[in-house]
């Protein structure tokens, strides 16, 4: 505060002290009540705000899977199309060149490849959207406050809406091929449950690693091809290595392979003539240990890094 004295001179007096002297700025902040813009919130809270933008993820993923053949003559139907034209190719090169239908009868081999087919682009295409899915929607994301989860969870559930439209093609092809609807046809439901929670887990793994390093998406092509070779999805992995001199446990590790977990129980649920004896042990428990282990560990693994999307 200052006067002015009667020579004209202006004096200063001391300001009275501010209550808010010697307080750091967290107390500052707790004392107003203040927070930290885009701060990450706990993980149970996380939980609770993505399920309160459940209906925002299911918008999203719907429009996005219209959006995606909007320009195509054909639209929609290029779901179908296009993993049926993968697996004719697969079948003139793998199945008729190649003779990889080793100990799986015509009637038996070609719905094993085409739902090998189909239930691996399913996986495939989860985590190829899920690598771009924030770095792709960099508007978004600095646009509006949300849990950034709600972007990889709404590909993968686009991908799941994607399969189920392809199903009802995958039942004709396997109908043709003698193999008729029975009470193990109900198994597909809790089988692609768990592969959707999988595939949901290794999105957000890739979501968080594709918002730093956007050169990933180039990458993943290669080994989404590489990990589809080693998964069965053209030939039956014990049928394939029984002549080969390679150790028992390297054909135990291909088939636990999650892509082939998945595909191995789809075709046991759909194929007469796929049995029992073409799965590994314990199938089911290993099925269910991939979806929790991957699905809750890349949820929390993309919850750690929350505050950091959009930023930089």
């Amino acid at each position: 505060m200052s006067e002015t004295t009667q020579d004209g001179g202006v004096a200063v007096s001391a300001a009275p002290p501010s209550p808010d002297d010697g307080l750091s700025p967290a107390q500052l902040a707790e004392k107003y009540g203040l927070s930290v813009s885009g701060a990450r919130p706990g993980l149970l809270a996380y939980v609770k705000q993505l399920w309160g933008r459940r209906h925002f993820i299911l918008a999203f993923s719907q429009a996005k899977l219209t959006a995606q053949y909007s320009q195509a003559k054909l639209g929609q139907l290029w779901q179908v199309v296009t993993p049926l034209l993968n697996a004719a190719v697969y079948f003139f090169i793998f199945g008729v060149l190649l003779g990889a239908n080793r100990g799986l009868e015509k009637h038996v081999y070609v719905p094993f490849l085409v739902t090998g087919v189909f239930v691996f682009t399913f996986t495939q295409s989860s985590v190829m959207s899920g690598v771009r899915s924030i770095s792709g929607n960099l508007g978004l994301v600095r646009a509006l406050h949300f849990p950034r989860a709600s972007l990889p969870i709404s590909f993968s559930l686009q991908q799941l809406q994607q399969l189920l439209f392809s199903m009802i093609v995958l039942f004709a092809v396997v109908m043709a091929f003698g193999s008729y609807p029975t009470w193990s046809w109900l198994l597909v439901v809790p089988a692609l449950a768990l592969q959707f929670v999988f595939n949901t887990g290794l999105a957000l793994v890739f979501a968080r690693l594709g918002s730093k390093t956007p050169d990933l998406a180039q990458l993943m092509p290669f080994v989404m091809r590489t990990w589809m070779y080693a998964s069965g999805v053209m030939f039956s992995i014990p049928h394939m290595l029984a002549d080969k001199d390679l150790p028992v446990w390297l054909t135990d590790v291909l088939q636990w392979n999650p892509a082939a977990v998945y595909m191995d129980l789809v075709r046991f649920a759909l194929i007469k003539d796929y049995t029992r004896e073409n799965l590994p042990d314990h199938i089911w428990f290993i099925a269910l240990g991939w979806a929790l282990v991957v699905g809750v560990a890349g949820f929390v693994y993309f919850w750690k890094s929350e505050e950091r999307y959009g930023r930089g």
